[in-house]
């Protein structure tokens, strides 16, 4: 076997009620279809032959070092309660210890069905597979935290949905796979010395500074509201967020339903199963905050005097607003060019926002054209921007570099919705130039790049897309 990966595990570690072991079912004719050398390299993986990658990567084989498992969660889904989740469809293969010291899981996603697989296949098609590659490398190059793309393999197997669909198993890389739903899983079952193995195990591996449980609290609502101050600033919706899908290393994770905004209005959702608008654009804030209730809630049991914690833990959760504000405002500050913005410059901000909802203007393109002065050209109400304008240019004066600022701020390409359908369509036909050419550009976002333009381009009528599917 040629390629080496240098597995060093710990999760395996914990007690057994946490995960099931496993290995993955074999694929018929794994294929490689992409692996992200840059991120091999960072893990110290060594680069083996396509067909070594294939069948590793798919699970056919177990390479020296790993130990598959699936692990056990539970969860809110839409609100409500799911005792028992769990890696229905995916198996964390090891853990690697990379040359800068930082652990990062490597989970095969579309491995088989496993004991939390509730009816499932356990199998992913190669469209979820594609779109996560992307959109998680995207992210990564925006500077967003987030679980990594480190392998695609085409399986050989059809994956039956409404139709049949060309199989294939992604390989993710993440600090951990740590989420609220595995607390809430033994917090439901009253299982203290669980939960206290748990603690201290995130504890030592994230946030080594977090003595107690109010300190872990507090490391993670901090990484929470920055996480999401930064996907409202690039107009992201996850579009399923679950506590289940709420990591503790504070990292992107479950690229399903997910989309950017083209046309800018502040309660568009995408995803086909939220149904009222659960997980709207606009509405991310308010639900990080209930999910860092709900991790509040699963540590009351880690201290004796459980009133005592709830009022503290209380009094986080509800300072949270105010921080996910500041993190918006120094965001959005840098996006109109502010290196220092203070309150007052909220409503500048939001005056910008408010013309973009009321006129469609694209989000991306907008906030872009500000830096080379194209912006007015992105509204139709162009007195309205105009008015804008002078009151912008007005507080600009006392900035050193605006320019500089909003060029490395606000991204030039994003994965657009549509651009991700047609390659997935494309994909599905065997044509893979359109994958490669997204992951090539996406790498780049903040940099021009002239023959990639048509990449800039907001959908046309008929390229809209406007629902997006989790491919379960």
């Amino acid at each position: 076997m040629s390629i080496q990966i240098p597995f060093s595990n710990s999760y395996g570690q914990l007690p057994a009620r946490f995960y099931s072991r496993q290995p993955a079912t074999p694929v018929s004719a794994p294929r490689l279809i992409a692996f992200n050398d840059a991120l091999a390299e960072t893990l110290g993986i060594a680069r083996g032959s396509d067909d070594d990658m294939a069948r590793i990567f798919a699970g056919n084989e177990v390479p020296p070092g790993a130990d598959p498992l699936a692990q056990v969660y539970a969860g809110h889904q839409f609100g409500g309660f799911s005792p028992q989740l769990g890696d229905g469809r995916a198996l964390l293969l090891g853990e690697v210890q990379a040359p800068d010291g930082t652990r990062r899981d490597i989970q095969l996603k579309g491995a088989g069905r496993t004991p939390y697989s509730r009816g499932g296949d356990g199998r992913a098609w190669l469209g979820p597979v594609l779109r996560e590659y992307v959109v998680s490398e995207a992210m990564a190059a925006l500077g967003v935290p987030t679980t990594r793309a480190l392998a695609a393999v085409a399986t050989g197997d059809a994956v039956f949905r409404e139709t049949a669909l060309p199989g294939a198993v992604l390989t993710r890389v993440a600090a951990s796979h740590i989420r609220v739903g595995t607390f809430q899983f033994f917090a439901a079952r009253g299982d203290l010395e669980a939960l206290q193995a748990l603690f201290d195990y995130t504890r030592a591996r994230h946030y080594p500074d977090a003595e107690t449980p109010d300190d872990l609290l507090v490391s993670v609502i901090d990484a929470q509201a920055a996480l999401v101050a930064h996907w409202l600033s690039l107009g992201f919706i996850h579009g399923v967020m679950n506590t289940d899908n709420t990591t503790l290393s504070g990292e992107t994770i479950d690229y399903g339903p997910c989309a950017f905004i083209d046309d800018y209005h502040p309660q568009t959702v995408f995803s086909s199963i939220d149904r009222h608008g659960r997980y709207a654009y606009d509405n991310q804030a308010n639900v990080i905050v209930w999910n860092m209730a709900q991790l509040a809630t699963c540590l009351v049991p880690l201290y004796d005097d459980a009133d005592a914690a709830v009022e503290r833990f209380t009094a986080a959760v509800h300072a949270m607003p105010a921080r996910i504000e500041a993190e918006w405002l120094t965001r959005f500050g840098a996006k109109i060019g502010l290196s220092a913005p203070v309150e007052a410059d909220r409503t500048l901000i939001t005056g910008l926002l408010d013309l973009m909802a009321r006129d469609g203007a694209d989000f991306t393109n907008t906030f872009r054209a500000l830096t080379d002065g194209q912006a007015r050209d992105q509204f139709t109400d162009r007195a309205a921007f105009d008015a804008w304008h002078v009151r912008w240019q007005a507080r600009l004066a006392s900035e050193p570099q605006p320019e500089a600022l909003m060029a490395r701020t606000n991204p030039v390409f994003i994965p657009r919705n549509h651009r991700v359908e047609e390659m997935i369509e494309a994909a599905v036909s065997g044509d893979f130039a359109p994958f490669e050419r997204l992951n090539r550009v996406l790498a780049a976002p903040f940099t021009d790049q002239p023959d990639a333009a048509d990449l800039t381009r907001p959908p046309q009528p008929h390229e809209r897309v406007q629902q997006t599917f989790c491919g379960t």
